[in-house]
């Protein structure tokens, strides 16, 4: 046991930690439940809390003002969403699906895994900075983005490395990259590569520029589907 570490008691277990919401949404896409729900006015409520968050925030923004955007009653929120909590949790979530989403469709326009890997890092920083609400919480609110996605322990960093782990492994199986290839260990150091670019502000790069990021990933990330031998 290491110095400072509490034992663990005989017998109890720990809880086991929920999913983030972006775990959520991998598993949803990855089994292909991406589905919006049939329900025009939950579809409603959720297209205007998400333009009422991108507008004031989410912490500034009440069940009542998303409401009244909608042009629906309090009623009608509170009977599809119990508490704000769970309207944020459904906007996010849908926010992170169409962003795996958006991954796939946009490396499907690649010839080779060495574009689909220039595509994807092209494709995520886009998707994540591009998006009013996730770009604007990195800015304005990390600590409640952090909170809503489980980022605080690493758990959003893992669910995007097990989504690009699942990508690269297809690429293996079509023969495309090398067999002893470790997927898992390249798709985390891809991650954290792109997460980098979310997180600390570069004086060097303009993450809203395509051509630049597409550059560096063909320079510093297509490398790594072919690393030296040992």
């Amino acid at each position: 046991m290491k110095p400072g570490q509490a034992a663990a008691t005989p017998g109890i277990q720990s809880p086991p930690q929920s999913p983030s919401l972006l775990q959520r949404a991998y598993v949803a896409v990855v089994g292909g439940d991406f589905d919006e729900p049939d329900d025009p006015t939950r579809a409603r409520l959720l297209d205007a809390a998400f333009d009422q968050f991108c507008r004031m925030g989410i912490q500034r923004s009440s069940m009542d003002e998303v409401a009244r955007r909608a042009g629906l009653s309090r009623v009608t929120i509170y009977r599809k969403f119990d508490t704000k909590d769970a309207l944020v949790e459904q906007v996010i979530l849908r926010e992170f699906r169409r962003y795996f989403l958006r991954f796939l469709a946009d490396i499907g326009e690649a010839d080779t895994a060495e574009e689909r890997v220039v595509f994807g890092f092209v494709s995520s920083l886009r998707s994540i900075l591009g998006n009013p609400l996730i770009g604007g919480l990195i800015e304005t609110e990390p600590t409640l983005l952090a909170g809503s996605i489980g980022a605080d322990d690493g758990r959003m960093l893992a669910a995007v490395r097990q989504f690009l782990a699942q990508q690269l492994r297809k690429e293996q199986s079509a023969g495309n990259i090398a067999a002893d290839l470790d997927t898992e260990l390249t798709a985390e150091m891809m991650v954290r590569f792109s997460n980098s670019f979310l997180t600390v502000p570069s004086q060097l790069v303009d993450v809203h520029d395509d051509e630049q990021l597409a550059a560096i990933a063909r320079q510093y990330l297509v490398p790594m589907l072919n690393p030296p031998k040992p």
